[in-house]
């Protein structure tokens, strides 16, 4: 395996994470506070839905040329990079509160708990915000899979890949029966706009008729250049943050990423 699919790997696996993880702490809610069985079945059906969208895309994807589908790619993982990692900035930078999977969490159940209950065994307030739950974060998932896979025909390896990632988040969410809290989903999101960012930019240029020198190897000072002008952005964000600005002492308290 080079370089290059070794970071593909990587970049799906962790980004398909931090996606299933928020979509566990909502399946979770409603699971534990209204029942599983309708719970699960939202969740199935949203995996199935989801499933059936990559192969009948994926299939269509591939059949484009490739110098269209490396410019499409590359502005596609350029917007949503540079998203992960203008959120993941702001809340390395004291600008915007950490995503807190707790109170994510207290909030689903609180809904779940107040919504009217059904007389027969099929929920239809359980199945339909679990559906929703896993279709709104898992389309992330394909959208990554799909943008991964179409270059170079990597799409058993990037769905591998996010089949993985969601499998290792289940798992762990099973074994706390508890929403995955420390989880550092920040440092993770970091990491992803990074990696993310830096493969838009190289498809992008490959698309465009660009030609890098040291070929593949060329990402990783695309990666160093993004993850350093990242880290400047926390460092002059910080400085101008007011004291007790978004996140309060556990921000200060937190050092760049």
């Amino acid at each position: 395996m080079s370089a290059a699919e070794i970071g593909l790997a990587l970049s799906v696996f962790f980004a398909c994470a931090v996606e299933a993880v928020e979509a566990l702490t909502i399946v979770m809610a409603v699971g534990f506070t209204r029942g599983w069985p309708s719970a699960l079945a939202g969740a199935g059906g949203a995996a199935v839905v989801l499933a059936g969208a990559v192969a009948a895309l994926g299939s269509a994807i591939l059949d484009l040329p490739i110098d269209t589908l490396r410019l499409a790619i590359g502005l596609v993982l350029l917007a949503v990079g540079m998203q992960w990692l203008r959120k993941a900035v702001l809340r390395s930078s004291r600008r915007k509160a950490l995503h807190d999977e707790d109170a994510a969490y207290a909030r689903e159940a609180e809904a779940a708990r107040s919504a009217a209950r059904s007389r027969s065994e099929f929920d239809p307030y359980s199945f339909a915000i679990s559906f929703k739950g896993v279709l709104l974060e898992g389309f992330e998932i394909a959208l990554i899979v799909l943008t991964f896979a179409a270059n170079d025909k990597h799409i058993a390896l990037a769905a591998g890949s996010a089949a993985a990632a969601v499998a290792v988040v289940v798992a762990a969410g099973v074994a706390a029966r508890s929403p995955l809290s420390r989880v550092p989903e920040n440092t993770l999101k970091f990491a992803v706009g990074v990696m993310l960012s830096a493969y838009g930019v190289f498809w992008f240029g490959e698309g465009a008729g660009a030609s890098w020198p040291a070929g593949d190897g060329f990402l990783f000072a695309l990666a160093a250049v993004i993850l350093a002008a990242a880290w400047v952005a926390v460092a002059v964000l910080r400085r101008g943050a007011p004291a007790g600005a978004a996140g309060g002492a556990e921000l200060a308290n937190q050092p760049p990423p």
